[in-house]
Parts: structure tokens; sequence; C-alpha cells
């Protein structure tokens, strides 16, 4: 019986994995993020660089989603890279902590700490304070880094900008004169608020734990709809109606909390295209695969001297 359990596991946890990961191909240029530094609660953060021929000084930090569980490495990390760099912007993908596949199956965090909140937000605001320090060596503008995530990593990018007055950092025992403000956010069909109706709640487990889902102070915290700063950086919103996965009203919350606050965004909703289409030339729909156009001419908007 224990063995039919543990290959019932196995076939669960396979088919659980995205087939696209084993397809990712990665750039040779990568650092690891806390090098040298006492980290707990996870693997080796990595950030894989991707440099254009001719950079015109944008750069922007890449958030694959994966639920707060894994990583689309492919489709929504390193394609996200490759043509952010065609397009003269030297792009950054970030492979930042995550729960880990069997978390999706076994609650082993009922009893673990294991990879949760704040972890993800530390690694981010450690990419911020990589790429802000090594500027020069890649012909950037320090004013001009920004941030792109997708679906869980959309939460992520938001919540640098929503806690971008916060220094995660020192809870590794980091201190940087690094601007931990993105310059711009792009949450791409991005998972938002961490409450019901529309939460989405395997990223909402991903990112609290198994033990902290039923905690309203962290739930509410956490639900970026309510925390847009005054400073809160320009802003590029995209999803799909159709979404399967992430419901669409998700990005309608956003959007209404940064008119609210006055915040420049601009939000286009398309009504057909799904969920996960990240970089892809064919995943989504002949109309969502438009939003990367739509995005370099907004950026073109922000910075008209450099595209």
């Amino acid at each position: 019986m224990k063995a039919r359990r543990v290959c019932y596991w196995c076939v669960v946890l396979l088919l659980l994995l995205p087939v696209r990961c084993f397809a990712a191909s990665q750039p040779a240029d990568s650092v690891a993020l806390w090098e040298g530094e006492k980290m707990r609660h996870g693997d080796q953060v990595l950030l894989y660089a991707f440099r254009p021929e001719k950079p015109n000084g944008i750069s922007v930090i890449v958030c694959p989603g994966g639920s707060y569980h894994w990583l689309d490495r492919d489709v929504e990390g390193f394609q996200v890279g490759e043509w952010l760099s065609e397009n003269g912007i030297t792009a950054f993908v970030l492979l930042y902590r995550t729960a880990g596949y069997a978390e999706v199956a076994v609650p082993v965090r009922l009893f673990f700490r294991g990879r949760r909140h704040p972890d993800m937000i530390m690694d981010a605001q450690r990419a911020l304070q990589y790429v802000w320090e090594h500027a020069a060596e890649y012909s950037i503008d320090r004013g001009r880094i920004g941030m792109m995530g997708f679906s869980a990593g959309g939460h992520l990018v938001m919540s640098a900008a929503c806690f971008n007055e916060s220094d995660f950092l020192q809870l590794a025992g980091i201190q940087t004169e690094a601007d931990l403000r993105p310059a711009f956010v792009v949450p791409v069909y991005p998972v938002v608020t961490m409450d019901p109706p529309y939460v989405h709640r395997r990223s909402r487990r991903g990112l609290l734990g198994d033990n902290r889902t039923g905690n309203k102070t962290m739930r509410d915290s956490l639900s970026l709809e309510k925390h847009i700063p005054d400073n809160c950086p320009p802003v590029f919103l995209v999803n799909c109606v159709d979404d399967p996965v992430v419901q669409y009203q998700n990005s309608v919350l956003l959007d209404s909390a940064l008119t609210q606050k006055g915040i420049p965004h601009t939000y286009i909703q398309y009504e057909a295209g799904g969920h996960g289409f990240g970089a892809s030339d064919v995943k989504g729909s002949p109309e969502c695969r438009e939003w990367r156009k739509e995005f370099l001419r907004w950026l073109k908007s922000l910075y008209p001297s450099s595209l």
C-alpha cells in the first residue's frame, strides 16, 4: 500500500509540472544574487542578463509566473528577455524563490516554514539593488530600471512598486543606497488580491504558506489594490477577459485603485487570449499578442529619446 501511495503522488507531481519548463534555454550571463550571504529558506536565486547589441539605457527585471509555486522560465522568462533585448532594452530574468512543486499537492508548510513571503519580495529588491549598483557595466540609466511580471510574477512586481519604501533587504542584514522603487512596472494578467471572490487561491497559498492563508491581516497586507502608494511608478497593465486561471477582475481592481490614486497608467483589456501567453508568438490569441507592440509604444511615451 505504501508503494502505491508513493507512485500516486509521483504521477500527480509530474502532471503538475509545466511541460515547457524542460525546454527552456538560458543565457550564459548570470549571477547568483545571494552569493556570499547567509540565506535561509531556499535555493540560490539567479538573475540572467540579456544584453542588446545597442543598449538604449532602459532595463527591465522580468519575473515569470507560476502561482508562487514554480516559474515558467521559458515563455514568461527567457523568451521575454530575448524579445526585450531585441528592442534595445537590457533585460534581467529573475528566478526568485517559490514554494516548490511538491507543496502544490502536499501541505508540508503546515509543519515547516519553507519558502514564503517575504522571501519573494526580498529577491525582487535584491535584483533591483544589483542592477542599480551595476548599471554602468550594462550601459543602463539608473533612473530607467523597470520591472515586468506575469501572473504571480505580476503580483511580485506590483508589490515592489507598492512597498518601495519598505526595505526588506534589512531582514538579511543588507544596507544599500540603491533606489528600490522601480521606474515603471508592467503586470501582465497579474494576481492582485488575496481576498474572495477574485483571489487566485494557489498563488495565495504559495505566497503566504499553508498555515497563513486564513490570516486576515496577512491577506489584507498583500492585497495590492489596498496599498497603492502616492509615489507608485507608472503602470502598464494587460489581461484578458477569458482568463481561465486568474480572474480578470484582479486587473479591474488594480486599474480602479490606480485611477483613484491618480497614478499614471495604461490598462489594456483584451477579450480573448487566456493566460500564460507571455512573449510567445503562438500562445494566446492574435489580439492579445499585440500587447508587446502596445508596451513598446507606451515605453516610448515615457522615454521618447531612447526608443
